[in-house]
């Protein structure tokens, strides 16, 4: 099971309160203006600053 649409709509980048997109691959969320990405782990999206990864 994905991560659902509606939820989807509701998240915001913890740092700066952009939006967030899936990725191809749908095992994270990418924040394009902070350049980070957030795991998804068990279907769960873990929005916590201190686990994003940079992008850059």
């Amino acid at each position: 099971m994905a991560v659902s649409k509606d939820l989807l709509e509701i998240l915001a980048c913890p740092k700066c309160k952009g939006e967030v997109v899936l990725t191809e691959s749908g095992d994270g969320l990418t924040c394009a203006a902070c350049a980070l990405r957030y795991p998804i782990r068990d279907d769960i999206p873990v929005m916590l600053i201190d686990e994003a990864e940079s992008l850059g």
